[in-house]
């Protein structure tokens, strides 16, 4: 296996590196399943190695403690969504340092509400009169009052209540709710592990309905983004390859990933990944402009539809949160 992942690294063009390799400390805001599908290819295929980069993985316990490591320089990049990253930016005070995101590995974020056609609801509207788990904190709760608005949807006429990560699928399957707020590569994929049959599962994507979210970051600590510019571009530079290799070998890549877990299944998780590569990665949008950037047009609405969920003190622009200066040449990263 890892002949064959050396033969295929060979294939994204793997630079020579004779220095020193440059240490990098790397957080995951979950454990490890196929979201990370980039990087433990990237780690497993030498790419990492091959940048001149000894790269160390953790896992932080949530978004927020990934982001608040970056920001604290306990860890130099993390893999976080960047709609926390913009909320927590809002929190920070203005002569913090600030962590920014330097590349958007999810160009479109899995919100989703996740519901049971047995329960009567095939389309967004369908929730009036319906029971609705949210999780607080969760991103996808966050966002839905924008998309409950722009489909002029009454949250009042919704029951909705609030319910922990570790009793939402399983409130679900056993019909206490008739729909939770979730993610589409997450919630709804988890579900049908549970036994429920799939075609009584109802995927609504926010995407679908308006939602101008971006999903997943890189995120940097600015002052390693200031002492080591080089790295970060390495740094994603494998990641991409990382990304290009899941493309070209899920079955490897999977394998690869349920090495890591705890418990994880080959079917689950390719499942997983072919529904992100899908859905999130390989976008109309990214199709058009490549890997990695944002549309900064798109990017401002999105900012406008966490607004009707958050109070900003300052509405940061597009250039406060994105730095795009550290992506590598727009034909380096498209994805044919």
């Amino acid at each position: 296996m890892l002949a064959l992942l050396a033969g295929l690294a060979g294939a994204v063009c793997l630079p020579v590196r004779a220095a020193e390799p440059v240490a990098v400390q790397f957080t995951l805001d979950r454990p490890i399943d196929a979201v990370a599908a980039p990087f433990v290819m990237a780690q497993a295929g030498g790419l990492f190695s091959a940048e001149g980069l000894n790269v160390t993985t953790g896992i932080a316990a949530s978004t927020h403690e990934a982001i608040a490591r970056v920001a604290s320089g306990a860890t130099d990049l993390a893999l976080v969504d960047i709609n926390a990253l913009i909320r927590h930016r809002d929190k920070e005070k203005p002569d913090a340092p600030h962590a920014r995101a330097v590349f958007v590995l999810f160009n479109q974020a899995g919100y989703s509400i996740i519901a049971r056609k047995s329960r009567g609801i095939q389309a967004l509207a369908d929730l009036s009169g319906k029971s609705l788990g949210v999780v607080e904190g969760d991103p996808a709760a966050k966002f839905w009052p924008a998309v409950a608005k722009q489909n002029g949807i009454k949250l009042s006429t919704i029951k909705q209540s609030t319910v922990s990560p570790a009793v939402r699928e399983p409130m679900l399957s056993a019909g206490q709710v008739d729909a939770v707020t979730g993610s589409s590569f997450l919630s709804a994929i988890n579900l049908k592990d549970r036994g429920v049959p799939a075609d009584d599962l109802l995927l609504l994507k926010f995407a679908d309905y308006g939602s101008e979210a971006y999903g997943y970051a890189i995120v940097v600590n600015p002052g390693f983004a200031a002492a080591k510019p080089e790295a970060v571009k390495a740094f994603i530079r494998a990641a991409i390859g990382g990304l290009q290799l899941a493309i070209k070998e899920p079955t490897l890549t999977v394998a690869q990933v349920v090495s890591q877990m705890d418990g994880g299944t080959r079917e689950l998780e390719l499942e997983r990944l072919r529904a992100i590569l899908r859905d999130n990665v390989l976008t109309p949008e990214v199709r058009r402009n490549g890997l990695g950037g944002i549309d900064a047009a798109r990017f401002e609405k999105s900012i406008e539809q966490i607004a009707e969920d958050f109070k900003f003190s300052k509405r940061p622009t597009a250039a406060d949160i994105f730095d795009g200066s550290f992506l590598p040449p727009l034909d380096g990263r498209l994805i044919n």
